[in-house]
């Protein structure tokens, strides 16, 4: 797995991200490994190296974008592979999300991932080759109780990506959507979990109970994120990668509960919706 393509990951400071741009660097890659704070980054990876480029990055903000992509080209000439890793977990129920909370949450986790991938395709189109690998979530796929923002940003999230395939395929770039399960990252830490700020009597006693049970899975998430890179780095070797690549058991146990779902739901109303065509 030693392709020596350039990488660029986003998020790279810890969790998935980190362990990616290890993985990466590991199979002899370049990578140019971003975040929103540099230092952290580069104290995560150590000394610097030739094939390691810090680079500070906040998804929101283009013009660190264009920052981060200029001197990417200046060191290392292309960006052949794209990780959009970055992205924020707002909790809580919907009506005691505010506004504001619901925007940030599309803003880094939708419009984050846009910016970056709207910045790299014109490098991507004309080498005629790329892939854009994108980190989702089962919260892709299914709906959860308090995940309103986060679960609505990734099914945005999905639905772009999988409209984008369609569109840069003709160039010869590839596209890779990641479900992962629950694995071992600080997502669910206190320090990145920004729950909501409204608060609404009828919903206490609910989120009282289950808050704690949330709160109680940070740091005893069965996924081991060094694997899950390693597998990403496998996928991202293939000449044909996948379109969707679903990381963990428990990710592939909520995807077929979600086929059952919608084959369920199609059968039972199949015939009054084959019935709805314009009679001729």
């Amino acid at each position: 797995m030693t392709n020596n393509k350039v990488w660029l990951v986003t998020g790279a400071s810890s969790g998935i991200g980190l362990e990616i741009t290890k993985a990466a660097l590991a199979a002899g890659n370049k990578v140019i490994a971003t975040g929103r704070n540099a230092e952290k980054v580069a104290k995560a990876f150590g000394e610097p190296t030739d094939n390691l480029l810090v680079v500070q990055l906040d998804v929101t903000n283009t013009e660190e974008i264009n920052t981060a992509l200029d001197a990417a080209i200046e060191k290392f000439g292309t960006v052949d592979v794209l990780v959009n890793n970055a992205g924020s977990f707002y909790a809580g129920y919907f009506e005691e999300l505010s506004q504001a909370q619901m925007e940030l949450q599309f803003a880094v986790n939708v419009f984050g991932p846009m910016n970056v991938t709207r910045a790299v395709l014109p490098i991507m189109r004309s080498n005629k080759s790329g892939h854009i690998i994108t980190v989702s979530s089962t919260a892709g796929l299914v709906g959860y109780e308090l995940c309103t923002a986060y679960a609505g940003s990734k099914f945005a999230l999905e639905g772009w990506m999988e409209s984008l395939q369609l569109e840069v395929s003709q160039f010869g770039i590839n596209t890779t959507i990641v479900n992962p399960g629950f694995f071992r990252t600080n997502l669910l830490e206190p320090s990145s979990t920004i729950w909501n700020e409204l608060h609404i009597a009828d919903y206490a006693e609910r989120i009282a109970m289950l808050r704690p049970g949330w709160q109680a899975m940070s740091g005893t998430q069965g996924g081991d994120p060094a694997k899950l890179a390693a597998g990403l780095l496998t996928i991202a070797s293939e000449a044909i990668p996948p379109k969707r690549w679903f990381a963990g058991a428990d990710a592939i146990a909520e995807t077929e509960r979600k086929i059952k779902e919608l084959q369920d739901q199609a059968d039972a109303y199949r015939e009054l919706s084959s019935s709805l065509a314009i009679d001729k």
